[in-house]
């Protein structure tokens, strides 16, 4: 397993979340089957466990509990590396505006990393990455980096970073920010992360009128109050049916692709390359990921500049490509 030495260029910025003392990590292997270890704030004493090679420092029951499951459940389903295709390395470099060599020899931050579909390509790029969530996703993240030296995985909240302010060339946080509680605070927070000279690229779920018809929206108020795994056995089963209405409503000529969004069902047939087979994986993952969620708010392109704005940020961009992408400096 990667022993601390290796990575200890990213171990020393790590804070207390709750006083913001320096974090000293243990002398001595990070063993991935020892839970005994544990960082300990010497000003407010505080002390967060290591486990499983990964320090905690929030509660192991949380908002973003069905997170956890459904990125545990789907380790790989996303991976670049897994499908064969550049799905993810596609959106993100288009999203975030970056390049491999930019990245390279950098230190990047990834917020909400789940099971780490975009560290894949960040590492790849030869950053070393802080990859941080605040579920359990980050076993999963861990596993299908194991063998990364320039990684650390953390477990922790967006509102306390346990992180040095400043401390990082690039930050990025995409298919999260709709999904806390308290939106434009948690973009604050990440701004706080970016060293001057440095770059943050979000992005978030678009309002529109059109969601006030989405039977996403209708339904989430009964099914974010489901067990995970109670409602993914109930998205597993509905899957295979709603599909092939999707993709009938999807022939209509001029409208098909909006009506498609009448059947609650993610469904990527004519976009993404994949197998049948794995579009059926996606379509359990994200139907589930539509319905699961404490927290989804969409947000407005005028709200988001508004954010970076106000941040003090500049080369400001913020545009629709499907989702709201922002992008600037500090």
């Amino acid at each position: 397993m990667t022993s601390p030495l290796a990575i200890e260029p990213l171990t020393s910025l790590l804070c207390c979340p709750s006083c913001g003392e320096h974090l000293e990590w243990p002398r001595g292997p990070a063993d991935a089957t020892d839970s005994r270890q544990a960082l300990d704030c010497s000003r407010c004493g505080a002390s967060f466990a290591i486990v499983r090679g990964i320090p905690r420092m929030v509660s192991t029951s949380n908002y973003a509990a069905s997170f956890g499951f459904q990125w545990n459940r789907f380790s790989r389903t996303q991976l670049d590396s897994h499908t064969g295709h550049p799905i993810s390395r596609d959106r993100f470099y288009r999203q975030s505006g970056w390049s491999p060599t930019e990245l390279a020899g950098t230190r990047v931050l990834d917020v909400g990393c789940g099971a780490g579909r975009f560290t894949e390509i960040t590492l790849a790029a030869g950053a070393s990455v802080v990859a941080i969530d605040y579920s359990s996703a980050v076993d999963a993240c861990r596993a299908n980096h194991a063998g990364a030296r320039n990684l650390l995985v953390l477990q922790g909240d967006v509102y306390h970073l346990p992180l040095a302010p400043a401390s990082f060339d690039f930050v990025y946080c995409f298919g999260v920010l709709q999904h806390t509680p308290r939106v434009a605070e948690a973009f604050a927070a990440l701004v706080r992360q970016v060293k001057p000279g440095g770059r943050l690229a979000i992005d978030v779920y678009p309002w529109s009128p059109l969601n006030l018809v989405w039977p996403k929206y209708w339904l989430r108020p009964l099914t974010r109050r489901v067990a995970p795994t109670r409602l993914f056995a109930l998205v597993e089963t509905m899957v295979p049916a709603l599909l092939p209405l999707s993709r009938l409503l999807g022939r209509v000529p001029l409208i098909g692709q909006k009506l498609k969004h009448l059947i609650p069902v993610a469904d990527y047939a004519d976009r993404l390359p994949l197998s049948k087979s794995q579009l059926r994986e996606w379509a359990i993952l994200d139907t589930f990921d539509m319905f699961a969620p404490a927290h989804d708010a969409p947000q407005r392109v005028s709200t988001v500049r508004e954010w970076f704005v106000e941040a003090g940020l500049h080369d400001v961009e913020v545009f629709r490509a499907g989702l709201v992408v922002g992008r600037a400096a500090r």
